[in-house]
């Protein structure tokens, strides 16, 4: 009797033990344990995404590839795969399988060490959320712990989709739907029961049954899930026999931009950055930029042709690298550390014969380039001479030659073409004038071979497309488009330093005295100088900063007039932008709005308001619009202060000086634009000593555009390379795409202008039937004086700004 009664004590004892050690442990450690609570309301981290204004994808950033769904969104086969591979008893248990546990317990008495941890899908929340990955005993008994809590606080379906969107499977996949994705470039929705079956067996070792790294293995996986599947009850035998036949047919997929604006993208990203930190490439931040995807097409393929076409004008520089000497082994791997630069692909001559040659790509095809596509490639000696045109394929390449191929589709028809990635870069920025916002961006020739924005960080002199600022500064200190300048020699001597300075005219001829509208559209550099001489440097560079200038750019002598300041494209279009709008100062900005992972907006630029003196308002009544407009947008008071815009000159001053840059186009430096057949725009060549920088800007009412090509360490683009050659093709392929569908728009004429026939000899107004006279306009303050009478001698006025009467007194705005 004492025998039972011990045994049964004994038993009991043996039963309790247990029970009470984890109640316990409980006590102990529960008030160190997380709040399950938070489960309800986790924030999975989410990439940072840049979308287009027209939103469509531009960049994915963030280690994390995520894309969160309902359980709704999950397909049942992948569910029961699930639960196949990872915890069949999932619907019956309370967050702890106890046969489970106990299988690990046992492995962990005979080994001295925990092999398998009998996880739940329930557990596996837990330690993916709360705790660390270390083997322990301790964690275990915290994650058996927080998942009882869980189960008594979350029903399976929420458990459930918990996981699927948290597990890690390999190659940056964070949850099924990013899985699917990188895996098959799909949805989970869109998906195979073999494919499913596949993406379930990876939670349990990400790398080991990969299907990218270990098909086999991963097929294996496949396989089991598949067979407990059947032997659950979940699919039946034709289907699981179709299933086990599917190929292992995963493959890595990029997420692949929409839109190809990789220098755009970086901007986005480091703005994002700014403002949110590291929390921006992980709390699901959406960015809609500015810049519309056709636009931006058109840009960058403006941008890729014409430094392709200055760049045959030049030669060719000879293979990236010669290598045939080498092993096959050592040439495929050099070609493969190789990487594409703007769909120029790098390829491996394996024979040359008279028609063309053959040659390797890295993914191991062969194809075949015509020598029609080789004809152009001269030898390059240096940028102002190229060696003899060749005759055929072996006086440009070797077999072991290291090039690069660009695929050309033709009526349908797809060939491979000789190719070569320019040395010379360019950028290009194209802005709305009205807001500020940035439409179009390339910085460089490709962003693989250079992240290097050009269009925002290189500053370069821009030579003569500076000079409407110096005659904009003379509009308003008195001058006007007939004003006569004489063009003529020069000479500055600094007698501390015993220099002498003899600026020169491009061509090193002289004109003579010639009428403001002349000396721009012919750029002539003597009439600028004068005009700065005139005016004066102190006047001349604090107007240069009513365009956005920086002082520390500008320098403070007379080669200001000629364009050696230090500027980006992107400062340069800001400052045209003040023509082309009116008069009003603007600020570029890129982001358009951001919203979090629910689409909530967190930020969005409005529209810029239009501000004019605090004066005007108060005589026009509009301080009260104003007021209105800055309550409706209090949320956003830093944005809005940011992006009003200011009237900086005269809206008659920026009227004439589109007139007269339409003339360059029209008459002068920029007549090539004319093959636009468009009457709306503007714009002025820049080419800066040595042609080491070319420019060109211009402009309608719509859209601003400027253009800068030259090289990085910067030399001369060569024999006639200038604004007009290298910048001014570019600028027309993006401008006469962008504006196709829209009408001519010009700023219409402002009040307060006077149109009056000019005698060209005299800059006076014409005498009644004189033969020669034109149609100038004018501010009405700034008339040109009366016709002399006959046999007076004419007033000089070249070099300075003319006489008009008390009522044309020059204008000192500062």
């Amino acid at each position: 009797m004492r025998v039972i009664k011990f045994f049964w004590w004994s038993l009991l004892a043996l039963l309790c033990a247990p029970i009470m050690a984890l109640s316990g442990a409980f006590l102990y450690l529960n008030p160190t344990l997380p709040d399950v609570d938070a489960l309800k309301s986790v924030q999975l981290q989410i990439p940072l995404r840049v979308y287009s204004q027209d939103q469509r994808l531009i960049a994915e950033f963030g280690e994390m590839r995520r894309n969160p769904i309902t359980i709704e969104q999950v397909p049942q086969d992948f569910v029961h795969a699930l639960l196949a591979a990872e915890d069949d008893n999932f619907q019956h248990h309370y967050g702890v399988d106890v046969k489970s546990l106990m299988r690990a317990a046992a492995q962990l008495l005979q080994s001295g060490r925990i092999q398998t941890g009998g996880s739940t899908i329930t557990m596996q929340v837990a330690k993916n959320f709360f705790l660390s990955s270390e083997r322990s005993f301790s964690r275990k008994l915290n994650e058996i712990l927080l998942a009882l809590q869980i189960e008594r606080q979350l029903s399976k379906d929420e458990i459930l989709e918990l996981y699927v969107n948290k597990i890690y499977l390999g190659n940056r996949a964070y949850g099924i739907e990013a899985a699917a994705n990188v895996y098959y470039g799909k949805g989970i929705q869109e998906l195979s029961l073999a494919q499913l079956a596949m993406i379930a067996g990876l939670p349990k070792a990400p790398s080991r049954f990969n299907p990218l790294v270990n098909p086999e293995r991963a097929k294996e996986r496949r396989d089991w899930i598949l067979g407990r599947m059947n032997k659950l009850g979940y699919i039946d035998e034709p289907s699981l026999q179709a299933a086990l036949s599917a190929p292992v047919d995963a493959r890595y997929h990029v997420p692949s931009p929409e839109v190809s604006a990789p220098y755009i993208a970086e901007m986005a990203r480091a703005e994002m950055v700014g403002r949110y930190g590291s929390a921006a490439y992980t709390d699901g931040f959406n960015v809609f930029v500015t810049i519309n995807s056709e636009r931006q097409q058109i840009a960058n393929q403006a941008l890729r042709k014409g430094l392709i076409e200055y760049d045959h004008r030049h030669g060719y520089r000879g293979p990236e690298a010669r290598l045939g000497d080498k092993p096959l082994a050592e040439q495929l791997q050099r070609l493969s550390q190789l990487s594409t630069m703007n769909g120029m692909e790098p390829a491996l001559v394996t024979s040359v014969e008279a028609s063309g040659l053959m040659a390797r790509l890295r993914n191991g095809e062969e194809h075949v380039v015509a020598w029609d596509s080789m004809k152009w490639a001269r030898p390059f000696i240096n940028s102002r001479s190229m060696g003899a045109s060749p005759k055929q394929p072996a006086d440009v390449v070797q077999v072991g030659d290291i090039i690069r191929l660009e695929k050309i589709t033709k009526d349908e028809v797809q060939s491979w073409q000789f190719a070569q990635v320019p040395k010379a870069q360019s950028a290009l920025v194209s802005l709305n004038p009205h807001t500020g916002a940035i439409e179009a961006l390339v910085g460089g020739f490709s962003f693989e071979q250079s992240n290097y924005n050009r269009a925002v960080q290189a500053k370069r002199q821009p030579g003569s497309s500076f000079k409407p600022f110096i005659y904009a500064a003379a509009l308003d200190k008195g001058y006007s488009p007939a004003s006569l300048v004489n063009d003529a020699p020069i000479v500055f001597v600094d007698e501390h330093l015993d220099k002498v300075w003899r600026p020169k005219n491009d061509n090193n001829t002289f004109l003579g005295p010639i009428t403001l509208r002349e000396a721009l559209y012919r750029s002539r550099n003597l009439v600028s100088i004068r005009l700065l001489q005139d005016i004066g440097i102190d006047y001349a560079l604090k107007y240069a900063q009513l365009f956005g200038f920086e002082p520390d750019d500008l320098p403070r002598n007379y080669s200001l007039a000629l364009g050696t300041a230090s500027l980006t494209p992107m400062q340069i279009a800001t400052g045209w932008s003040v023509f082309a709008n009116g008069g009003y100062q603007i600020k570029p900005y890129l982001i358009e709005r951001i919203t979090d992972r629910d689409g909530k907006e967190l930020f969005s630029t409005l529209p810029p308001a239009k501000q004019t003196t605090a004066l005007d308002q108060e005589e026009t009544g509009e301080s009260m619009s104003l007021s209105q407009l800055a309550a409706e947008v209090a949320a956003n008071e830093a944005a809005v202060e940011d992006l009003h815009m200011q009237q900086v000159i005269d809206e008659r001053t920026a009227y004439l000086m589109t007139s007269m840059l339409q003339d360059v186009i029209r008459r002068g430096t920029g007549r090539r634009a004319l093959a636009l057949g468009r009457s709306d725009l503007a714009g002025k060549t820049g080419t800066t000593n040595d042609s080491k920088d070319a420019w060109f800007s211009g402009y309608n009412a719509d859209l601003v555009t400027t253009v800068w090509v030259g090289f990085d360490q910067p030399e001369s683009l060569g024999r006639n390379e200038y604004g007009g050659t290298a910048a001014l093709p570019i600028w027309m392929s993006y401008m006469g795409a962008a504006l196709q569908d829209m009408p001519n728009h010009l700023p219409s004429e402002p009040a307060g202008m006077v149109s009056m026939r000019v005698d060209p000899n005299t800059g006076r107004a014409a005498a009644p039937g004189a033969n020669d006279a034109y149609f100038e306009v004018f501010k009405s303050e700034h008339t040109p004086p009366p016709a002399e009478p006959i046999g007076s001698f004419p007033q000089d006025n070249y070099g300075g700004a003319p006489s008009a009467g008390g009522s044309a007194a020059p204008i000192d705005l500062f």
